[in-house]
């Protein structure tokens, strides 16, 4: 489905659950990563981009002071009073447009009035592909059409990573926020996470195509398994002595193995290596070397499942296959993507064999686990937008010629 398509299928849902017209409509999309995972919260560089699927609002004021929130998933209308401090409250998936109002208010110091909005989407929940960060900046640029209050698009994704941790209690890094905010169509989004700035990396070649494969196995980050990590990469840096990871070298890391003990050392090593891979990649993407930018991911499937502890067997599965097509089927490179404990894959390929790979991989899938995968292509694309109301100018991102940003 389609962004018209979807647009489309928000103003009729809001037509028949408000009996009244939409009169603006928001989208933010989803994100896929091509490559630096984890280490988004450990100041490194990520290379994820905004995914062609979307989450759309459709949205009119309704002179009350109540936000009335429905989705095309069948839930009940959940209303949030907006007189009063906005706090966690059921269900759960409220919680997110909760925190983006409460600190978009905070942030532009307005006051909110109530309006109706209805939510359609086509980016997979659960798949590791930020359905939450695509759904925290499509409330938070509907409400710049209500309020004609704008945020910089920078101050628009933070205050969303915000929503995330305090309000769905996800201690989650700026990836996910930056790649829906600040995406463009062609362009991969490198992330400096430690200055927390964007430039736009070109991502032009037709021949080249990304598969994102979800294996539609679940995953819960907020029960821990994400915390818990994070918390091993500061235990890490604190026996490392130094101020960020941008300063650790291998060597550092394996200095001080004795003293971090096994698990620890693990988390550091991947935070390391991992920010060097990324690194690597940019620059092997600029030279049109495919092959080592393939054997990049490769290695940083291999980390995640290894030393972060993240992949699981439907993961490993996925990317096992496509490893098996290799090169004289068309693949370039594959690995998980996303926080992990499932979610899906990111594999680089050559536009011409799309097709046939996405069919093997769906088919010896399904074979080995008895699930059915979920399965498609992307073209970077356009960040959170207004579709209907009065659109406003994107805020310009810089390019990132000669790889400026990383040196």
């Amino acid at each position: 489905m389609d962004i018209n398509a979807l647009t489309h299928k928000a103003k009729v849902g809001f037509k028949v659950t408000f009996e009244n017209d939409s009169s603006i409509v928001a989208a933010a999309p989803g994100r896929v990563n091509l490559i630096g995972e984890h280490i988004d919260y450990c100041d490194g560089f990520v290379l994820p981009f905004a995914l062609a699927q979307n989450i759309v609002i459709a949205a009119a004021p309704n002179d009350t002071s109540i936000a009335r929130f429905a989705s095309d998933q069948g839930d009940e209308i959940v209303e949030i009073d907006l007189t009063g401090d906005i706090l966690e409250s059921s269900p759960k998936w409220a919680n997110y447009p909760r925190g983006v109002m409460q600190y978009f208010r905070e942030e532009t110091g307005c006051s909110l009035t109530g309006f109706d909005a209805y939510i359609t989407s086509n980016v997979p929940a659960g798949g590791g592909l930020s359905s939450s960060a695509a759904f925290e900046l499509a409330v938070a640029t509907l409400l710049e059409e209500l309020t004609k209050k704008t945020l910089g698009t920078k101050e628009k994704a933070l205050l969303s990573q915000k929503a995330e941790h305090h309000y769905a209690h996800v201690p989650c890094g700026i990836m996910d926020q930056f790649a829906s905010a600040f995406g463009e169509e062609n362009h991969l989004v490198l992330i400096d996470c430690q200055i927390s700035e964007p430039h736009l990396v070109p991502f032009e070649n037709p021949d080249l195509t990304v598969i994102v494969a979800n294996t539609c196995v679940s995953h819960e980050l907020s029960d821990g398994g994400y915390a818990s990590r994070r918390q091993n990469t500061e235990d890490g840096l604190k026996i490392i002595g130094k101020e960020t990871w941008r300063d650790v070298s291998m060597d550092d890391v394996e200095a001080a193995k004795e003293e971090m003990g096994d698990v620890i050392f693990r988390r550091s090593r991947h935070v390391v290596s991992e920010i060097q891979r990324v690194k690597d990649a940019v620059m092997a993407l600029e030279a049109q070397a495919f092959d080592a930018l393939g054997s990049y991911m490769y290695a940083s499937h291999d980390s995640l499942r290894d030393d972060f502890n993240v992949s699981c067997e439907e993961l490993d599965i996925m990317v096992d296959i496509a490893k098996s097509i290799g090169k004289g089927g068309g693949v370039i490179g594959s690995r998980m993507t996303g926080g992990g404990f499932g979610g899906s894959t990111v594999t680089l390929c050559e536009s011409s064999n799309a097709d046939a790979i996405i069919a093997t991989l769906h088919q010896q899938y399904k074979t080995r686990t008895g699930i059915t995968p979920e399965i498609f292509t992307s073209r970077p694309s356009q960040g959170a937008r207004i579709l209907e109301g009065a659109p406003r100018a994107a805020q310009v991102v810089p390019p990132s010629p000669e790889l400026d940003p990383i040196g």
